[in-house]
């Protein structure tokens, strides 16, 4: 599976997690063994391309190869007979500004046009206080690009820490659903929620999430990725 190189540590995990202020739930024990189906589907039909277009949450950051969102939800996929090709152009730090001024390159760079885009972004804007309009002018750009080149999109919402006031996370919270209904997205209102007060699903700088964090965040997506797939007949001349 392709990748695009990870770079410094990034993303609203940690301050999206303690700003809940929640008590640790029991989680797994994390034994090292991935959990799979008990009876995988066999794997059938045309390949079904998928990009992961993000930031550090989607590139596994702190994770070896083929433990991030990207690897495992394609796993997933396929263990429910869904013939899933992942693509991951995710690099860790990534704010909105800067994933715009790459996505027309990781769309060319692409040896096939995927038909599925899952985008993570708007973190780094938030830990850095930048202004929610421009976090939602750049994402919006970004998810008219998709829609220009008829790439359906599933986008993976964010929220905004309390300590940054309650007008910034009004106003950065309605960033995904606001631009999810002007484009015509899909959309997960809150991606890390199932790491939500649980530290042992955590990474030691408490930001990123382990391989079971992402195996638990896979398990809670799965179904929405299937479901944003676009039907196998509309894929003719993509």
């Amino acid at each position: 599976m392709p990748k695009f190189p990870r770079h410094a540590l990034a993303g609203a995990a940690s301050v999206a997690l303690a700003a809940c202020g929640q008590d640790p739930a029991p989680v797994p024990q994390d034994t090292g063994a991935a959990t799979a189906p008990d009876a995988p589907m066999p794997v059938a039909g045309p390949e079904r391309h998928i990009l992961a277009f993000g930031d550090s949450l989607l590139a596994g950051y702190g994770l070896a190869d083929g433990e991030g969102y990207p690897a495992r939800l394609e796993t997933a996929l396929r263990a429910r007979g869904i013939n899933a090709r992942m693509a991951d152009a995710a690099v860790s730090g990534d704010t909105t500004a800067a994933a715009l001024q790459r996505l027309a390159f990781a769309l060319d760079s692409q040896t096939v046009k995927p038909e599925l885009a899952i985008v993570s972004l708007g973190g780094n804007d938030m830990l850095r206080g930048l202004p929610p309009a421009e976090a939602r002018e750049n994402l919006g750009k970004i998810l008219a690009t998709f829609r220009d080149r008829q790439i359906k999109v599933l986008l993976l919402g964010m929220l905004a820490a309390p300590n940054l006031g309650k007008d910034y996370a009004k106003n950065f919270n309605a960033i995904y659903p606001t631009l999810a209904r002007e484009y015509d997205a899909d959309l997960v209102p809150f991606f890390l929620q199932p790491v939500l007060g649980k530290p042992d699903l955590m990474q030691d700088d408490r930001v990123h999430p382990t391989r079971l964090g992402i195996e638990q965040m896979v398990a809670a997506t799965v179904d929405d990725v299937e479901e944003a797939l676009p039907p196998v007949k509309d894929q003719a001349g993509a």
